[in-house]
């Protein structure tokens, strides 16, 4: 179980994700050239994973489009992560009962961010712009 940012600290060497720590205690793990960083953050009684992926777009057809899409990957494509918004910014997001997050829990997130941010990402903002 996760308990301290000691046993996150712990936890995130075993998987070998290197990170760096903010002064405000959020760790920031990279996921790779490119792609968005990942905030992992301590917030009993849960543990906070967080991607942002980029701005809403700001006509109601494209948004409809988007959001569609969003829904969509949520059913179909995370298991453990959830696309939303938060205020004009599309973000992804996890969340873990500190008094049950055990290592193989938080691999199990952080591979379901890994992929959406490589298989999602892109068509994301593709539709964003067009």
């Amino acid at each position: 179980m996760i308990q301290s940012s000691e046993d996150l600290v712990s936890y995130l060497t075993r998987l070998e994700r290197p990170f760096e720590r903010a002064e405000d205690g959020t760790y920031v793990l990279s996921t790779g050239p490119a792609r968005s960083l990942v905030a992992v953050r301590i917030e009993p009684p849960i543990l906070m994973v967080r991607a942002e992926i980029g701005s809403a777009p700001q006509a109601p057809e494209a948004c409809l489009v988007l959001y569609r899409k969003l829904l969509e990957l949520n059913a179909s494509a995370l298991a453990f992560a959830a696309y939303g918004l938060e205020g004009a910014r599309v973000v992804l997001s996890a969340a873990l009962s500190l008094d049950s997050a055990d290592l193989n829990e938080l691999e199990a997130v952080l591979a379901d961010i890994d992929l959406a941010l490589s298989e999602h990402v892109a068509m994301l903002h593709e539709m964003v712009r067009s």
